[in-house]
């Protein structure tokens, strides 16, 4: 099931939806929080999130790739009394701004936000007129450069897998053929294409470029490789006992987060055909619910929420295990075309 993330979303009177942290009552509880304790949010956005763990007395440490959502912390900082620490950081690299003692929990809220949708000039949403940018961090490939420059091939793979796009090949052919002639430079640039491509039909409830939009956001950057990466340093990081919280909005960042949490369970290594060679302790435990999903309530009310998966897990004081990509079996889209220069 896909989100409508990054499609530019309306709430029932037909204007821009407003930012509000999902899941909010749920992300509190399942962190345990207590007057002392530090809270990573490795996805700070508007400070939902940071805001309400503040409120409980907690010191937080505040992630954000996005210079715009740092600079627009800083009244919150200023307002924290010393107890935020606001850092440009990718939460890849969460593991970088943990005190030397670790920490008590981390909540991360994957996917774009509401504020990135609603700016015209970031180029996330086809429903916006803009450059066709969609970067987070402002640095790097842009998804103009992915689809003037990378190889059908490659673009079909890109629309497949991360936006289970079904029509990605033809759509891909389309796109080539368009930028022989002209370069896309727009978001309307694409969508159009896109539209004429695969019509929406009557019984469609998403617009037809909904997923290709998503699909190049999430490669451009590299969001399930972040997600991953920050699983990894969460596992580095966090104390026995500390939690960790991820918010997800579609399947491939909510496989990610369970596949990683399976693999953490801890298992005996080996097979029914040889002898077991050792015993993996379990580096997380399972908090609650293998998955909490928003209410109906929360759904109608936050159109954002309708897709939103919570799972959580607590630090156990086994060892980390070695960082191992493979246990997600991720395609290695990073390496797809060549389009630097």
């Amino acid at each position: 099931m896909m989100t409508d993330q990054g499609t530019g979303l309306t709430d029932a009177e037909g204007g821009p939806v407003r930012h509000i942290p999902v899941l909010l009552p749920e992300v509190l509880a399942s962190l345990n929080l207590a007057p002392g304790k530090i809270i990573l949010d490795g996805t700070f956005g508007a400070g939902g999130y940071t805001s309400a763990i503040l409120a409980a007395g907690v010191d937080v440490i505040a992630l954000d790739r996005d210079p715009a959502a740092i600079l627009g912390g800083q009244p919150l900082v200023a307002a924290s009394g010393g107890h935020l620490t606001l850092v440009h950081s990718q939460f890849s690299d969460l593991a970088q701004h943990a005190p030397a003692g670790g920490l008590d929990g981390i909540v991360l809220d994957i996917g774009v936000s509401s504020m990135q949708i609603d700016e015209a000039d970031r180029g996330f949403s086809f429903q916006r007129k803009g450059p066709l940018d969609m970067r987070m961090s402002s640095d790097g490939v842009s998804a103009a450069d992915v689809v003037n420059r990378a190889k059908v091939s490659d673009l079909t793979r890109i629309f497949g897998f991360l936006g289970e796009e079904p029509q990605s090949g033809r759509i891909a052919r389309a796109i080539e053929k368009r930028r022989l002639e002209e370069p896309f430079v727009t978001t309307r640039d694409l969508a159009g294409l896109i539209e004429v491509v695969t019509p929406r039909k009557a019984k469609d409830k998403i617009h037809p470029a909904t997923r290709v939009f998503q699909a190049l956001r999430i490669f451009v950057n590299d969001e399930l490789g972040e997600l991953a990466r920050a699983l990894f340093a969460a596992e580095r990081t966090l104390k026995p006992g500390g939690r960790l919280t991820v918010v997800t909005f579609h399947s491939l960042e909510d496989r990610i987060v369970k596949k990683f949490f399976q693999d953490r369970a801890g298992k005996a290594s080996g097979s029914r055909h040889l002898p077991i060679a050792h015993e993996r302790a379990a580096t997380f435990a399972p908090v609650g619910k293998s998955m909490v999903a928003a209410s109906e309530e929360e759904a109608s009310r936050n159109p954002r929420a309708r897709s939103a998966k919570m799972r959580v897990g607590m630090r156990t004081e086994a060892p980390p295990e070695a960082d191992d990509l493979s246990i997600f079996d991720l395609p290695n889209l990073a390496s797809l075309g060549k389009m630097g220069g």
